[in-house]
């Protein structure tokens, strides 16, 4: 996909919030800012607008003039640092902002004719911070507006959006939910927790947290770890995925994505090989037990039985 960059508006009073910092809010254990840059983290220059904090990736920081001047004159500030033909822009608070959606916009805005592509909410209403704009357009557009009203400071996003030929995009409720309230937030964090999203929601944590750039296979990794459950002991699970891990990282080391991905999947099957030939040689095992101690093999009073159990722990040094 051809280059682009990306805008995130992080300032605001979030008044409705208290004044918390709510780009530094956490959902899922991470800041929504650090949420929303995961999303775009292939930009060529990823722009936030407002108060320096520390951030998973790293980012050009600047402010809008005046401070507190709204989203219009932040995004005026941010585009100064831009200069890929499409620019992303997102605000700080969408916690549930995937790629998916980052690709249909930034498709969307590269349509012939068309100035931009923005997401619409589930009642319809176009959601401007969640759009991939061209820049062009967006620049003489705000180029216009703060001749027209003497600056940008204290405008709304709509009269930019009025002016631009937009394609309107529905994402689903997802994309656009943002967090302005506590009830919000409250609800942002139950919604990860929910049967069916929690596990991709965890991975994904992880691997923002660690620093990976890897497509996991959850489910190979999930019957690994439950073949070496079954076939070996239930603590061989996590330990097994991690030697898969581990191998995995020694043997494709230096290599991209896709053959990392591939060095991952090799490993979970030769262990996966292991761990039914494990379980398949127990089962074999309680067989022939089974077998022998229906043979008759045994005394009435068990003594025979009992000195074999000992003959196995010769060399043993148990008396």
């Amino acid at each position: 996909m051809t280059a682009y960059d990306v805008i995130v508006l992080a300032g605001g009073a979030a008044k409705r919030l208290g004044g918390a910092d709510k780009p530094g809010l956490r959902v899922g254990g991470r800041a929504l800012l650090d949420r929303v840059l995961s999303a775009c983290a292939d930009a060529a220059v990823t722009v936030v607008v407002g108060g320096r904090r520390a951030t998973a990736r790293p980012v050009v920081w600047t402010r809008e003039v005046p401070e507190g001047g709204g989203p219009l004159a932040a995004l005026g500030a941010g585009l100064r640092l831009t200069t890929a033909e499409r620019v992303l822009v997102l605000s700080a608070d969408l916690p549930f902002l995937g790629r998916g959606t980052v690709d249909a916009l930034l498709t969307a805005a590269g349509e012939p004719g068309r100035e931009g592509a923005l997401c619409t909410d589930p009642d319809g209403r176009d959601q401007p911070l969640v759009a991939a704009y061209r820049a062009e357009p967006l620049r003489r557009e705000l180029a216009l507006t703060a001749t027209e009203h003497g600056s940008l400071a204290g405008l709304p996003l709509r009269l930019l959006t009025a002016e631009l030929d937009l394609t309107r995009i529905d994402a689903g409720p997802d994309a656009s939910f943002d967090c302005d309230t506590w009830d919000d937030i409250a609800a942002a964090r139950a919604r990860i927790r929910e049967h069916g999203a929690v596990l991709d929601e965890w991975i994904t944590s992880v691997k923002n947290e660690l620093g990976i750039d890897l497509d996991v296979d959850t489910a190979l990794l999930l019957d690994l770890a439950r073949d070496a459950a079954h076939g070996v002991a239930r603590p061989a699970a996590p330990l097994t995925t991690f030697l898969v891990g581990y191998a995995a990282a020694r043997a494709r080391a230096g290599a991209g994505p896709d053959e990392a991905a591939a060095a991952v999947a090799e490993a979970a099957r030769k262990a996966t090989d292991l761990a039914l030939r494990w379980e398949a040689e127990a089962e074999a095992s309680g067989g022939e037990a089974a077998g022998a101690g229906s043979s008759g093999g045994g005394t009435a009073d068990g003594t025979a039985g009992g000195a074999g159990r000992d003959a196995g722990r010769e060399g043993t040094g148990t008396p």
